[in-house]
């Protein structure tokens, strides 16, 4: 390998991994513009093993704009991180593969009229865990995401409205 192209693979590699980076920040910050322009245009995400759905990417967005709502603290910790490129030509639709592991605390939102007071909020009423799996492409717009499929492998229930859990836990 040339330096050249060694340099290039670093430059893809980092902007692999900011992509990863901005997926779990538009999440949890709930910046659904910044997720949707994550993904290409035919890019599609697979939630069902977290009790979610599986669709196109502006599907996907409308979902999580209404579901995540109930869950104003989320924190996606994404680690592990295997990257894996196709064979790159530096050009459009070039292909990266990420598997990653992820933990995710979440908290509800207070019941309507509960008093901030009433719980701290520095507790996560539970945390999952799992594995993505990102195929992302190379388009004019540089790295974006083609697909997204999460594997929920274990999930933790707090005390604090277990009764209210949706079945989706991981976004």
């Amino acid at each position: 390998m040339t330096q050249r192209v060694e340099l290039a693979a670093v430059i893809d590699r980092l902007a692999v991994d900011a992509l990863i980076t901005e997926y779990a920040v538009a999440v949890d910050d709930g910046d659904w513009t910044a997720y949707r322009q994550l993904f290409a245009p035919d890019g599609r995400a697979d939630y069902r093993s977290a009790g979610g759905i599986e669709g196109g990417a502006d599907e996907i967005t409308a979902w999580l704009s209404e579901t995540m709502r109930m869950f104003p603290m989320r924190q996606h910790l994404i680690t592990n991180r295997r990257l894996e490129f196709g064979t790159l030509e530096q050009d459009i639709d070039d292909v990266a593969r990420v598997q990653a592991d992820y933990v995710n605390p979440m908290r509800f939102a207070p019941p309507p009229g509960a008093s901030p007071a009433a719980e701290p909020a520095t507790a996560p009423d539970f945390i999952c865990g799992g594995r993505y799996a990102f195929t992302l492409t190379r388009t004019h717009n540089g790295w974006r995401l083609r697909h997204v499929v999460v594997t929920e492998k274990w999930r933790q229930m707090g005390g604090r409205r277990r009764e209210a859990a949706s079945e989706a836990c991981e976004p």
